[in-house]
């Protein structure tokens, strides 16, 4: 069984984003970036269910500019087999992205697509969902654990009111939360393979799919800063700024 993972490059997390001075988008010149971390637990989970001789290939997918080769390099050193870009400087938004998936889907047929369960730069949450629906497969997100036994999947997943176990039959569609797995540590020897590693680069035009934006970003623009607190003399007092200042009662 093929396993196909979809990795993103993004501002590292530990970075402290800022919004450029016309207000356009983020301000990502000389910024570290690196692989999104719930991407980074998709890989980590592939790579042991092919430890577990359950898959047999797990293949990382990137779309988006020439440096996603580094990601995806990255995401080879934590053990998946090979890796294909999607090159463009077009800017992806979920819908683009989930075609570009589903082309890549219907050319490698595999029978488990894993993709984190958001980015952390637009926090869409969107493209798993959207992909199950272009492919008309089964779909499970928000996975906090996986098991794959018999050609069907079962995923539990975090609810508000405690755990949901669902039952998958492959091919399917799986979202990775946080407490799914912690990533391992690339080593230099993993990174010095990985480079070793095939990756194949296709143009969105090679797989058929228009990638034009259909939503355009009017203004970026950072939180408020949080004012002081004040302290009060009273109860009344207190009420009365709730009441007329902060107007939350």
């Amino acid at each position: 069984m093929k396993v196909l993972v979809a990795v993103k490059r993004v501002v590292d997390y530990n970075v402290k984003v800022r919004v450029k001075s016309d207000n356009t988008g983020v301000d990502i010149a000389n910024v570290k970036m690196s692989m999104n971390p719930f991407d980074e637990i998709a890989i980590e989970e592939a790579v042991r269910l092919k430890e577990k001789g359950v898959a047999t290939e797990v293949i990382a997918v990137s779309c988006g500019v020439t440096q996603c080769q580094e990601t995806l390099r990255t995401a080879m050193a934590i053990g998946a087999d090979r890796a294909i870009l999607v090159e463009t400087t077009a800017e992806l938004q979920p819908l683009a992205v989930a075609k570009l998936l589903k082309a890549l889907m219907d050319k490698e047929q595999p029978g488990l697509v894993i993709l984190g369960k958001q980015a952390i730069d637009d926090d869409c949450n969107q493209t798993g969902q959207m992909l199950a629906a272009l492919a008309g497969l089964p779909q499970a997100t928000f996975a906090s654990k996986v098991e794959v036994v018999d050609g069907k999947a079962s995923v539990t997943r975090e609810v508000d009111g405690g755990l949901e176990v669902l039952a998958l039959s492959l091919p399917a569609i799986i979202t990775t939360d946080l407490r799914l797995n912690e990533p391992r540590y690339v080593t230099l020897p993993n990174i010095m393979k990985a480079k070793k590693k095939q990756m194949d680069i296709f143009k969105p035009e090679d797989l058929g799919v228009d990638v034009s934006p259909r939503i355009k970003t009017l203004k970026v623009v950072e939180p408020p800063k949080r004012s002081a607190g004040i302290k009060v003399t009273d109860v009344a007092a207190l009420v009365d700024k709730l009441k007329n200042e902060a107007k939350v009662i």
